[in-house]
């Protein structure tokens, strides 16, 4: 007995008793808190006799409801025994109803014991990884992760691309495994370089420290934006940001309109100044029709410090959000973290030619997105360029420049 218990680390009083049970081969496994077994025996003598459940129960000194509960254990124990329920149910003396009852809470237990069962030899099973058993949608997802396509726009795009052909179908998850798991099978580690993270392993999320900057002046806050932005209802809302080059020397700015998703993407290489940032945001939205040009969300970089002019001169009304505050302008966050896989962090924006950027661009507005039923930007930015809808009045020009 000490040996067990240095085993098992775990101390009772009760191992003694349970000892005892041992040698004398006389436990039971009844609870600790259980009514003792000749309290059973007796009930079922009186039982046995021809008393009824009630008279039983008095005999025995129980509740009636632990005498329907051991009523039904040696039920389901004759049905186990392979009795009939005809037999079962006369034995024990039980109305049709309550045995029938019983027999499908059976026959629900029998069910469940078998589903798991079989669920159990499935996961036991020696089963090979998808990826690796189909070298066509290997080589079809390799070929998206090439062209640093997240794995939720692969599964999406196999899904429409091949809607009749299951074979073909594959979850984000499997990709991801493949890629992060270790031990996963069906990709090279390589392909990791491409996901959006460029990490090997799975990280959890940390937090970071809020930052401090220069103040912009006369902001108009997200809390006074119209409502309709929210809603995604409405084409011509965009969000912006700058993504910043090594030693803050070169930048980019990136906007994205909410509704279609739409990106824009302009190389700052020299400089990325209130000025120069105005001059880039106005010749991004000058081509764009009227009723795509409502509103713009930006951050309270120093960058905005002449928001009053762009406003101005581009017609758009300006909001900022939070300082600190980056799920406000979610759609430019995602954005900028697909932007980064072609110009990761720490690098010198100012090599990239205004070519190179523009087929980035394109690139990513011709990826599918989930949030459009795994259609394309670009798509959805046509239509609507080629649609307008009614503006909605405005009491003035740009709410910043009030």
């Amino acid at each position: 007995m000490a040996e067990a218990r240095a085993s098992l680390g775990y101390f009772s009083p009760l191992a003694a008793r349970w000892e005892q049970q041992r040698v004398t081969g006389r436990g039971d496994c009844r609870h600790h808190l259980a009514v003792g077994a000749e309290v059973e025996d007796a009930f079922w003598a009186s039982f046995g006799h021809g008393d009824g459940l009630d008279a039983a129960c008095r005999a025995a000194g129980i509740s009636r409801a632990t005498a329907y509960r051991w009523w039904r254990r040696r039920f389901m124990a004759l049905r186990e025994q392979g009795v009939s329920v005809r037999s079962a149910a006369r034995k024990l003396r039980l109305p049709r109803e309550r045995s029938a009852a019983w027999e499908a809470e059976c026959r629900k237990a029998h069910e469940r014991t078998r589903r798991e069962r079989a669920a159990a030899e499935q996961r036991r099973r020696p089963r090979e990884p998808k990826l690796a058993a189909n070298p066509a949608l290997r080589k079809l997802v390799q070929r998206k992760l090439n062209r640093c396509w997240s794995p939720d726009e692969i599964s999406g795009w196999l899904r429409r691309t091949y809607p009749d052909d299951e074979s073909m179908w594959l979850c984000a998850e499997t990709i991801y495994r493949a890629l992060l798991v270790p031990g996963g099978k069906g990709l090279h580690k390589r392909y990791c370089r491409k996901l959006r993270t460029g990490r090997r392993i799975r990280k959890s999320r940390w937090l970071t420290g809020p930052g401090h900057g220069a103040v912009v002046r006369d902001m108009t806050m997200i809390d006074q934006r119209p409502a309709e932005v929210e809603t995604k209802q409405q084409a011509g809302h965009w969000e912006g940001d700058l993504i910043i080059g090594v030693r803050s020397g070169s930048a980019m700015m990136t906007l994205r309109e909410r509704k279609t998703q739409y990106g824009i993407v302009v190389n700052l290489p020299a400089d990325h100044t209130a000025e120069t940032v105005n001059a880039a945001a106005i010749k991004a939205f000058a081509p764009l029709p009227a009723h795509l040009k409502r509103t713009l969300t930006w951050d309270q970089g120093v960058e905005m410090a002449r928001h009053r002019e762009l406003a101005a001169a581009s017609g758009i009304s300006i909001y900022f959000a939070e300082r600190s505050s980056p799920w406000q302008r979610g759609a430019n966050e995602n954005f900028n973290g697909l932007l980064r896989q072609y110009f990761p962090k720490g690098t010198d924006l100012s090599i990239h030619a205004d070519s190179h950027v523009a087929v980035v661009m394109r690139e990513l507005n011709t990826r599918p997105r989930k949030g459009l039923d795994y259609d394309t930007p670009q798509a959805r930015f046509r239509i609507e360029a080629r649609s307008p809808q009614p503006s909605i009045p405005a009491a003035a020009v740009s709410h910043s420049a009030t």
